[in-house]
C-alpha cells in the first residue's frame, strides 16, 4: 500500500529563512539573513534563578497538564501590559500561544475556508504566508503608498452588505497586517493612516489580524497605538515575548475582541478548541517561569529598554555601512525600529539566483521574493537583511563582503 498524502501538504512549504540559515553554518559566513534576537539580549542570570526558584517550590505543578487557556496569571499580566487608555484588554480576552506563529496556525484554522479571500501586505512576514497557506486561502495583494496599505484598497475588497448584513461572496473573509517595523521591510504606519484604517474596518465590518512582535523595538520614539486601540470589535492582536525576552520560552498570544463584539465568544471558544487539537496547552513550566521571573522583581521594561539601546547602535552601523560601501544605484531606508533593513540592489541584480555565491563570499541575506504573494519584477533585486546578531565591526565587514558580491565597491555620496 502506498502512503497518500491529504491534499492540503501541497500548499505546505518550507521557510526560506530556515533553508538559509543551514548555508550560514558554514565557518566564516557572516549572516545578515536570520530574524533572530541577538543572544546576548537574553537575561541568563535571572532566568536561570527563576527556573530554580519554580523548580523548588512548583516542581509538580510545572510538570503537570495545564489549562489550555493559560495560566490566568499570566494571561491578566498580558492583559495589563497589552492595554491602553483607550484600550482596555480582560484576561478573558487573552489566549496564551506557543509562540505568536502558533497563534497564526490557530487564527488560519478557524478563520480561513479554502478559496476565501485574506488581504496582506506586499511583501509580508514569511512565517504568516507559511501559517494560512495550508487552509487555502485566495491571496489578496493590499495596495499600498508611502504611508503604507491604502484603506480605500481595504474598503473596496471589503465587499457590500445585504439586508441580511452577510457579506457578499467577492469580499475579503479578513486582512493581515504587521503595523509597527514590519519584517521585512521595517516600515512603521503612522498614527494617521492606522485611524485610517480603523475607520475602515469599523465601517465594513472586517477582520484584523494585527500581528505585533517588533512594537516594543523602537529606537527614536514609540510607534503609535496599535490599530486593535481604535477597532477593538474588529482586530484580533498578537504578541509575543520572543523578542523582548527569549524566543526559546515560546510565549506568544491572541488578543480576541471585546465580549460584546458580534461572533467574540463564538471565535475565543473556537480557538481554544483548535488549541487543545493542537497541543493541549503552552508548556507550564515556561509560563511559570515567567511569572517567577516576573515575582522576582525583573523590571522588563528596563530590560527592553537595554535591547533597544543595544539595537539602535547596530542599526546606525548598518546605515553607516551601507552608506559608505554599497554602489549608488542601491537603495534603502533607515528603520525606526525593529530588527531589519529592506535592501534593493543594483540594476540586474538577482538576489535569489546570487545568494549562494553571496555565501561563498562570506555573506547570507534573505532574497526579498520569498514575502510576496504576487511578487513584481523589483522583487528579484531585494533583499531583507538583519542586523542584531552581529557585532558593529561584523556588520561594517558583512556589508563589505555584500558590496564586492554586488559588482565591487562604490562609496555613496551622504
Amino acid at each position: 500500500m502506498s502512503l497518500t498524502l491529504a491534499a492540503r501538504t501541497r500548499h505546505m512549504t518550507s521557510s526560506a529563512i530556515r533553508e538559509i540559515l543551514k548555508l550560514t553554518e558554514r565557518p566564516g559566513v557572516l549572516s545578515l539573513a536570520g530574524g533572530l534576537p541577538s543572544p546576548d539580549s537574553f537575561p541568563l542570570d535571572a532566568l536561570a534563578h527563576a527556573s530554580e526558584r519554580v523548580w523548588r517550590t512548583q516542581g509538580a505543578q510545572a510538570m503537570q497538564y495545564a489549562n489550555s487557556e493559560g495560566l490566568m496569571p499570566l494571561r491578566e499580566w498580558i492583559a495589563q501590559r497589552v492595554s491602553l487608555p483607550q484600550w482596555t484588554v480582560r484576561p478573558e480576552q487573552v489566549l496564551v500561544t506557543t509562540g505568536s506563529q502558533q497563534g497564526l496556525d490557530l487564527l488560519g484554522k478557524v478563520l480561513l475556508d479554502p478559496g476565501c479571500k485574506l488581504l496582506v501586505e506586499q511583501p509580508t512576514y514569511l512565517g504568516a504566508l507559511q501559517a494560512f497557506s495550508p487552509y487555502e486561502p485566495a491571496f489578496q495583494a493590499w495596495r499600498a503608498d508611502e504611508q503604507g496599505p491604502d484603506p480605500l484598497d481595504l474598503a473596496r475588497m471589503s465587499g457590500a452588505y445585504g439586508a441580511s448584513g452577510q457579506v457578499g461572496s467577492d469580499a475579503i473573509r479578513a486582512a493581515y497586517l504587521v503595523p509597527s517595523f514590519q519584517n521585512p521591510t521595517g516600515h512603521a504606519i503612522g498614527a494617521p493612516r492606522r485611524a485610517e484604517i480603523a475607520a475602515e474596518l469599523n465601517a465594513h465590518h472586517v477582520t484584523l489580524i494585527e500581528d505585533n512582535p517588533y512594537g516594543e523595538l523602537w529606537f527614536d520614539e514609540p510607534p503609535p497605538a496599535p490599530i486593535a486601540a481604535s477597532a477593538p470589535h474588529h482586530t484580533v492582536y498578537l504578541g509575543s515575548l520572543s523578542k523582548v525576552l527569549a524566543p526559546g520560552l515560546r510565549i506568544g498570544y491572541v488578543v480576541t475582541p471585546p465580549d460584546e463584539a458580534p461572533g467574540a465568544l463564538d471565535l475565543r471558544a473556537r480557538l481554544l478548541q483548535a488549541k487543545q487539537a493542537s497541543d493541549l496547552h503552552t508548556p507550564g513550566f515556561n509560563q511559570r517561569l515567567v511569572l517567577q521571573l516576573l515575582s522576582d522583581g525583573f523590571d522588563l521594561d528596563a530590560h527592553v529598554a537595554t535591547v533597544r539601546q543595544r539595537y539602535k547602535a547596530q542599526r546606525d552601523a548598518m546605515a553607516q555601512a551601507l552608506n559608505h560601501h554599497l554602489p549608488d544605484d542601491c537603495a534603502w531606508q533607515v528603520p525606526q525600529g525593529g530588527m531589519f533593513f529592506w535592501v534593493q540592489g543594483p540594476e540586474g541584480f538577482d538576489a535569489g539566483a546570487s545568494l549562494p555565491a553571496a555565501v561563498e563570499r562570506g555573506v547570507a541575506y534573505v532574497p526579498g521574493a520569498a514575502f510576496y504573494v504576487e511578487a513584481p519584477q523589483q522583487a528579484r533585486r531585494q533583499m531583507r537583511l538583519s542586523f542584531v546578531t552581529l557585532s558593529v565591526e561584523q556588520i561594517h565587514e558583512a556589508v563589505k563582503r555584500l558590496a564586492a558580491h554586488l559588482g565591487g565597491e562604490g562609496r555613496r555620496a551622504c
